[in-house]
């Protein structure tokens, strides 16, 4: 835990001085990211701990190439004993079944039918973070900033632990939103409006962005992305009617922000506070669409970073944090810090203090 620390220090003073930097020679940009390439290689040689997420995503994957449907298959139900592997036997929550929307579902199926094992998802997720510092890259070049300011989101210490160390799918969601906002700056409406969906079916949490692109794509262009969500959940139907697996139950008794939701759960239901914290981002979304007319990158980051606080189900700090590091395009960059870090930041806090 020490080291954890250490690394969260050093982080900041980093961030610190990209901020206080016009900008730094194209060598250090590329040593910068290939030190980050090398203590993620050392985090996927760790294996992940036995109650992460990424063994449900095995089983899930699993399970869709079997022919089961994983919103219906219990774990531990004894008739389907047969189908575990070693690393799915003792996946968390084996008397539900899967909580994730069908985006995170068919991800985790095409993994694991190139190789079906942890390790082949870690590494498939870390190539989805190397992706996003691509498009940063591309986003900063377009806008006049610094290159090296991406290093202000490759370098976040929770990026190494969370995704090449245990695995987490947030990073396929924060992956599709940052491409979504990317097109969106360059006027690519389709391709915004179809990524901006598949971020939702990775993760629920981005629909709350949906007032940003109020008028900034096409009704033909929100349709093709309804029509791609509803797609990937066909596969899934049982009984013509669309699963949610556990999702109820996740909402019920998930705590991502524990101390904020300690103290409202003494006064409303755990489905009310959730609902509360996606119209708050909701109703933050829509303000800042209603005040700035003209497209800016930094409004991506407030209406997640607000619902997160606030919300009792767990959703994307990593979609919180590219997010906030999204708006490094933007004039007011000093800004980009406090949005991303009350995304990402308070599940790193927790992780300092346990």
């Amino acid at each position: 835990m020490a080291s954890l620390t250490i690394a969260g220090i050093a982080y900041l003073l980093a961030i610190r001085e990209f901020f206080a930097t016009p900008g730094f020679g194209r060598r250090v940009v590329i040593i910068g990211l290939v030190l980050t390439a090398v203590w993620h290689i050392e985090f996927l040689r760790l294996p992940p701990g036995a109650d992460d997420d990424i063994h449900r995503y095995v089983w899930d994957g699993r399970l869709q190439r079997l022919g089961y449907n994983p919103y219906v298959v219990v774990p531990s139900d004894p008739a389907v004993k047969g189908l575990h592997t070693p690393e799915t036997r003792n996946l968390n929550n084996p008397d539900l079944p899967s909580p994730y929307p069908a985006g995170a579902q068919l991800f985790s199926r095409a993994v694991t039918a190139i190789h079906e094992s942890t390790f082949a998802l870690k590494v498939a997720f870390v190539v989805c973070e190397f992706a996003i510092v691509f498009v940063l890259l591309d986003v900063l070049r377009c806008t006049g900033r610094g290159a090296h300011l991406v290093l202000a989101f490759a370098w976040n210490p929770l990026l190494a632990i969370e995704v090449a160390g245990s695995g987490h799918i947030d990073i396929v969601g924060a992956l599709l939103l940052v491409v979504s906002a990317a097109a969106l700056m360059r006027r690519w409406r389709a391709t915004a409006a179809v990524a901006l969906g598949l971020a939702i079916a990775v993760k629920f949490l981005p629909i709350v962005l949906l007032p940003l692109y109020w008028k900034r794509v096409r009704i033909r262009d929100a349709a093709l992305a309804a029509a791609v969500v509803v797609l990937l959940y066909v596969p899934f139907l049982n009984h013509g009617r669309i699963p949610i697996g556990s999702l109820r139950t996740y909402v019920q008794s998930f705590r991502f922000n524990g101390p904020v939701f300690a103290a409202l759960a003494q006064v409303a239901p755990p489905q009310l506070l959730a609902g509360l914290a996606m119209l708050i981002g909701l109703a933050t979304a829509t303000w800042l669409r209603s005040r700035a007319p003209e497209w800016s990158p930094d409004q991506f980051a407030w209406p997640m970073a607000l619902a997160r606080t606030r919300a009792s189900v767990g959703g994307a700090s990593w979609m919180g944090h590219a997010a906030g590091i999204w708006m490094c395009g933007s004039r007011r960059c000093d800004d980009c810090i406090a949005p991303a870090h009350a995304a990402g930041g308070t599940r790193y806090s927790s992780e300092l203090v346990q």
